[in-house]
C-alpha cells in the first residue's frame, strides 16, 4: 500500500524531472519521517530513480538506507534477507537496460548490513557491483568485500 503523499510526491518530481535538494529534504522529512513501511514504497522509490533523469545525491543517500533498514530491519526475520525478500528486492532492482548505479548501491548495501542474504540477492549484488566498477576486468574492491560478507 502507497501512501497518498508519496505518490502525489512522485507524480510531482516525474512531471519536474528532476529530484531537487529540497525535494529529498521535503520527502525525507514530510513523507517519509519514520522510514518506508511497506515494499510498495521502496518499489516506488526504486522506479522513481529510473523515470527521473535528474537526482540530486541526497536522494540515492535517503533511499538507499531506507530501502536497507526495510529489507534487512524491517522485515521478519531481522537481520536476514531470505528468499522472499531476495527475490522481491532483485525483481525490484533490476531493470531491462540493467541496475541503475542506485539499484546497484543498494543491492550492494543490503549484503554488507545483513547478517545473512538469500544466494539470488548476492549474485544480483556481486554481479552489479562488478558491472558497474569493472564492466570488462577482474573482481573489484566492492566485489570482493561482498564475496567476504557472503
Amino acid at each position: 500500500m502507497i501512501n497518498h503523499s508519496l505518490q502525489l510526491f512522485c507524480n510531482r518530481v516525474v512531471a519536474a524531472s528532476r529530484i531537487s535538494a529540497a525535494d529529498v529534504v521535503i520527502l525525507g522529512r514530510d513523507i517519509l519521517p519514520d522510514g518506508i513501511s511497506h515494499a510498495d514504497e521502496a518499489d516506488m522509490l526504486i522506479a522513481l530513480d529510473r523515470a527521473v533523469p535528474q537526482s540530486d545525491a541526497s536522494y540515492a543517500d535517503l533511499v538507499s538506507a531506507a530501502v536497507v533498514n526495510f529489507a534487512v530491519w524491517g522485515e521478519r526475520p531481522t537481520g536476514y534477507v531470505d528468499i522472499e525478500i531476495a527475490r522481491w528486492l532483485v525483481g525490484s532492482l533490476r531493470s531491462d537496460a540493467g541496475p541503475t548505479p542506485l539499484a546497484a548501491r543498494i543491492a550492494f548495501e543490503i549484503v554488507r548490513e545483513a547478517e545473512t542474504s538469500h544466494e539470488i540477492l548476492v549474485a544480483f549484488a556481486i554481479g552489479s557491483a562488478h558491472r558497474r566498477v569493472h564492466p570488462e576486468g577482474s573482481a573489484s574492491a566492492p566485489v570482493a568485500e561482498l564475496l567476504e560478507a557472503a
